[in-house]
C-alpha cells in the first residue's frame, strides 16, 4: 500500500507538457509571427496586441488574456478560448466558428461581421458586446450566455441578464 501511495504521489508531480503553455509559441506571436494554427497558448498574456489577420485555428488559448487586443479578420476557428478574457477586443470579420468560448468574458468587445457559427457560448459574459452584425449566432447559443442592456445582438435574438 505504501508503494502505491508513493507511486501515485510521484506521478502527480510530473509535468504534462501537452497541457502546459508553449512559451516559444507565445513569444512568436508577441514578435508578430504570421500564423500560429494549433499552437498551445494556454494562459498567454496577449493584452493590447495587434493580432489581426493571423491564423490561430485549432489553437489553445484557454485562460488567456486578450483584453483590448485587435483580432480583425483573424481565423480562430475551433480555438479553445474557454475562461479567456476578451474584454474590449476588436474582432471585425474574425472567424470564431466552432470556437469554445465557454465562461469567457467578451465584455465590451466589438464583433462586427464576425462568424460565430457553432461556437460554444455557454457561461460567456457578453455584456456591452457589439454583436449586432455578427454572423452565425443562434438563440440556442445565446441561451447559455448572459449580457446586459448594452449588449447589441442581431434582430430577433436576446440574451438573459448576467445580474440575477
Amino acid at each position: 500500500m505504501k508503494q502505491l501511495v508513493a507511486i501515485t504521489l510521484a506521478l502527480s508531480t510530473i509535468a504534462f507538457p501537452a497541457f502546459a503553455q508553449n512559451q516559444s509559441q507565445i513569444d512568436g506571436v508577441m514578435a508578430g509571427k504570421k500564423s500560429c494554427a494549433g499552437c498551445n497558448l494556454f494562459q498567454a498574456a496577449l493584452m493590447n496586441q495587434d493580432l489581426s489577420r493571423k491564423n490561430f485555428s485549432g489553437a489553445r488559448l484557454r485562460q488567456s488574456d486578450l483584453s483590448l487586443a485587435t483580432l480583425d479578420y483573424s481565423n480562430l476557428a475551433g480555438v479553445d478560448l474557454s475562461i479567456a478574457n476578451l474584454y474590449g477586443v476588436r474582432a471585425t470579420g474574425a472567424n470564431f466558428s466552432r470556437a469554445n468560448l465557454e465562461r469567457a468574458s467578451l465584455v465590451g468587445a466589438y464583433f462586427s461581421g464576425a462568424n460565430f457559427a457553432r461556437a460554444n457560448l455557454n457561461g460567456a459574459n457578453i455584456s456591452g458586446a457589439e454583436l449586432g452584425r455578427a454572423r452565425g449566432l443562434t438563440q440556442a447559443q445565446l441561451n447559455g450566455a448572459c449580457g446586459d442592456e448594452a449588449t447589441e445582438l442581431p434582430r430577433g435574438l436576446h440574451v438573459r441578464s448576467c445580474v440575477q
